[in-house]
């Protein structure tokens, strides 16, 4: 066997362990993928399931029956939280975080007419914030905006902000936008029914809220 065959075959065989290598870690990768995303979807489906028996039992309630942290629970936060994490490991275009994410959105929408019921028939005044985004790339500010709302809504316990995705293909999205007039210039608020658009920086923000919401709130978020 001359010197330039044995070489020949040698870089073969290398090829051939890099070519398998590289086969092995896509398969693994592709497998611990769909791994994550079950463990995901279980959760959120286990998640949504109590969140859908939360609202039943709160449509049938009394008044009399309702404490602040039952009515303005922070279980779909807590689920919104967790839709983030997977849209960040998994990717906004993936096939099963949109799905995903249409469902967190009609359970975000329901969530809302709820409380709005609720504030009209127990007379409370929630302190309510709809922000819709864009992951098109035509928003700079959207991140920024995004974790500035996560703040205040930590901050103030009192504070119900809802996050919607303004692209996401769902009809009953495409319809609250329209009642809710909202125009296509992200960062977009709804702030107390007034629309507002942009975002500076977290004072500025705060000025859009009433005073009411910061009375009595944490050290942190006192004026």
């Amino acid at each position: 066997m001359t010197i330039f065959t044995r070489n020949a075959l040698i870089a073969l065989a290398i090829t051939i362990v890099i070519v398998g290598t590289v086969i092995y870690a896509v398969a693994y990768l592709d497998h611990k993928r769909v791994v994550e995303l079950n463990a995901i979807e279980d959760q959120l489906a286990t998640d949504t399931l109590s969140i859908e028996t939360q609202f039943a039992l709160l449509e049938e309630a009394s008044c009399e029956s309702f404490t602040n942290d039952t009515v303005f629970s922070t279980e779909l936060s807590k689920l919104g939280d967790r839709l983030a994490f997977a849209e960040e490991r998994l990717g906004a275009t993936d096939p099963e975080v949109l799905r995903l994410k249409e469902r967190y959105t009609l359970l975000q929408i329901r969530d809302y007419l709820l409380t709005k019921k609720l504030s009209e028939v127990c007379k409370v005044n929630p302190t309510i914030a709809l922000y819709f985004y864009s992951n098109a790339g035509d928003c700079t500010d959207c991140d920024r905006a995004g974790y500035a709302l996560s703040y205040m809504r930590q901050t103030y316990p009192k504070l119900r902000v809802y996050s919607f995705d303004y692209n996401l293909d769902l009809a009953a999205l495409k319809t609250f936008i329209a009642v809710e007039k909202v125009e296509s210039r992200f960062p977009a608020f709804v702030i107390q029914g007034k629309n507002l658009y942009g975002f500076t920086d977290l004072e500025t923000l705060e000025k859009a809220f009433p005073k009411e919401l910061f009375k009595n709130a944490s050290t942190t978020g006192q004026k």
